[in-house]
């Protein structure tokens, strides 16, 4: 059974991140999976977990790979935690193309 790092809603996506700030550059790399069987996608940030950085590095991170405006992505859960809940607001359809992308 395959466990998607994403969850389609009404009126977008829930996406599942690991997040590793303080990288050497910002990318969204690859679908892995946790000891758990969780699914996450990861990516890293150059900016410090400090003041909410971090996760602003990755909602614009996030963004721009999949071509929509930052002000549909933010941090849903887990501000302070390397797991984080995206929530990607816009057709949930075309978001899962281009999330399926990583996978």
């Amino acid at each position: 059974m395959s466990i998607s790092f994403y969850r389609l809603e009404k009126e977008g996506v829930t996406l599942f991140v690991r997040l590793t700030p303080k990288a050497s550059k910002d990318a969204v790399e690859t679908v892995i999976t946790s000891a758990d069987e969780r699914c996450y996608l990861s990516a890293r940030v150059r900016a410090v977990p400090e003041k909410g950085l971090a996760n602003k590095a990755l909602e614009k991170l996030l963004a721009k790979s999949l071509q929509v405006p930052a002000s549909t992505v933010s941090v849903d859960a887990g501000a302070t935690s390397r797991i984080k809940q995206i929530f990607i607001s816009g057709d949930p359809e075309i978001l899962a193309k281009r999330l399926d992308q990583f996978s």
